[in-house]
């Protein structure tokens, strides 16, 4: 049995346990070994976190945003930690279970330390020194900071609540943004998701800024497979396959754009991928991906930043 289907099976047992996302945390940290705050994946965020930067200093003409939510933030903040290192005051990481801890927080925070000490953060950013000067405070003093208190000093709260119903006023937020978030969430759950970043986000300078990975990520795991395997199932198959612990949505980018478009949300820039249409023509694809060009279908990763100022009312 191939690789990603032993995966899918066991995340499918463990969405119907109890803390399965503890339980999932586990199983990739020490059998996958696909959850470690690796170098690959640290650096990765730093480049999304910098261009989230460099679209908001663009459209904006401000040097940081004070405010600032991100949604899907997982078990290391790099981005928000970003924030905090960059100025913003006020800083949002929005899910709806805290998967972050007091020893994943403090992982991420040497990770800095090792990026500054090394004299390559401003490879991504100009950071404050002040700011560099607290992370360094809370490391030389961890075992008297608990997680609250970590997070306190860092300007980041966590709002464990659905965000389709945020606990925060219209117009509020200066740059929403997400990290490969999207693809895990469905449209019949993205739709009111977006109205309501829609809402709170300022529509003076305010900005959106989203990155999307719409390959299988069972792929990332098993190199035996492409990054289109998961297309070749009809919607009722992939029903069974999915899981609620890391599920896939399969919507490819034509998708996107048109729920942005329905949402009178503004595409001010949009950056793509290409992806490769012979690997997806290895695969046989369902039918319910017939009605539009391989080149489309292939586009493997978007980026959309949205100004909202753009937005009609």
């Amino acid at each position: 049995m191939k690789k990603w289907k032993q995966k899918a099976i066991v995340q499918k047992i463990i969405s119907y346990l109890p803390f399965g996302q503890n339980i999932n945390y586990l199983f990739q940290k020490y059998v996958t070994k696909g959850e470690n705050l690796n170098d690959e994946y640290f650096l990765d965020r730093l480049n999304h976190a910098k261009k989230h930067i460099h679209h908001y200093q663009k459209i904006s003409g401000n040097i940081f945003p004070n405010s600032c939510l991100e949604i899907g933030t997982g078990w290391y903040p790099v981005v928000p930690i970003s924030f905090f290192l960059l100025g913003s005051e006020t800083i949002y990481s929005v899910d709806i279970k805290m998967l972050t801890s007091k020893e994943r927080l403090a992982t991420t925070l040497r990770k800095f330390v090792e990026l500054v000490d090394g004299g390559k953060i401003n490879d991504f950013f100009n950071f404050q020194p002040e700011r560099f000067h607290v992370i360094q405070l809370i490391l030389s003093d961890l075992e008297n900071h608990d997680l609250s208190q970590m997070l306190q000093l860092l300007k980041i709260t966590y709002l464990i609540e659905d965000a389709r119903k945020l606990s925060l006023p219209d117009n509020s937020i200066d740059l929403i943004n997400s990290n490969n978030t999207f693809e895990h969430i469905y449209p019949v759950i993205l739709i009111p998701i977006l109205k309501e970043f829609r809402r709170i986000v300022k529509k003076e300078k305010g900005v959106m800024s989203h990155f999307i990975d719409m390959s299988d990520h069972f792929a990332h795991f098993d190199k035996s497979i492409n990054i289109y395997n998961f297309l070749q199932f009809s919607d009722r198959q992939w029903n069974w396959i999915d899981n609620s612990i890391q599920p896939q949505s399969r919507i490819r980018i034509y998708d996107y754009k048109n729920i942005y478009e329905e949402l009178n949300i503004p595409i001010t820039e949009l950056t793509l991928r290409e992806g490769n249409v012979d690997e997806l023509k290895s695969i046989n694809l369902d039918d319910s991906f017939s009605k539009k060009s391989l080149e489309e279908i292939a586009i493997s990763h978007c980026h959309f930043i949205s100004d909202m100022t753009l937005t009609k009312s």
